[in-house]
């Protein structure tokens, strides 16, 4: 059975398509809601959605490539599956390459379009955790006090306990016990630990350079 947090969207102005999606979606315990067009989706679309979307490539009124365009201009993650006729593949190949996560064409095999679907829910469950564990570590980030984020500046430096305690004026000693209480703040068991959370929050670049001002405005 599916999380009960998450729904597959299905948006097609095509009844029977519609319909069928559902019906197949259903059939194995996936939640859905289906929309007859682009229009009527954004209508009740809400940024805190989780699950995918199977969109159709043509519609009436607004497409489901101007769809997408809206949906990226909204800053939505959900998951794009494109389900287009043979004559769409083109278009549905320019969908990927603005983020898509995948087509699929008509008629489809029932099973093709289900392992679509659950790869792209399972891309959004990653999406989700990673954003709830990173909002976490953002929310202890905010407990520190001013004297244990210049500490924990210098250590995202490299710096080693004896020269963070030089460059501000502190016994070792000091630093070790701002060190000890940052760790158990952030939950961390170890030095290694809290520059591992910290780099998970996005304050590490990818060379492990350290970026914690955006962090701590």
């Amino acid at each position: 059975m599916a999380d009960a947090h998450t729904k597959v969207f299905v948006v097609d102005d095509d009844v029977a398509a519609r319909e069928a999606m559902q019906e197949l979606m259903q059939s194995v315990g996936l939640n859905v809601q289906t929309f007859a067009s682009a229009n009527e989706f954004l209508e009740v679309y809400d940024s805190q959605w989780r699950g995918c979307v199977l969109l159709d490539v043509r519609m009436p009124e607004m497409s489901g490539l101007q769809l997408q365009q809206e949906m990226c201009r909204r800053g939505s993650h959900l998951p794009l599956i494109f389900v287009s006729a043979h004559g769409d593949i083109p278009m549905a190949v320019e969908t990927l390459k603005k983020g898509a996560a995948d087509f699929v064409e008509k008629p489809f095999g029932g099973q093709t379009l289900l392992d679509k679907v659950h790869e792209a829910l399972r891309q959004d469950e990653l999406r989700f955790r990673r954003q709830t564990q990173m909002e976490e570590i953002q929310s202890r980030l905010a407990l520190l006090t001013p004297k244990e984020k210049d500490v924990l500046q210098y250590l995202m430096e490299g710096k080693r306990s004896k020269q963070i305690a030089l460059a501000l004026g502190l016994s070792r000693k000091t630093v070790d016990w701002h060190l000890s209480v940052m760790r158990e703040k952030m939950g961390a068991d170890s030095t290694g630990d809290l520059i591992l959370l910290l780099h998970k929050a996005g304050c590490l670049g990818v060379d492990g350079s350290p970026h914690l001002a955006a962090s701590f405005a």
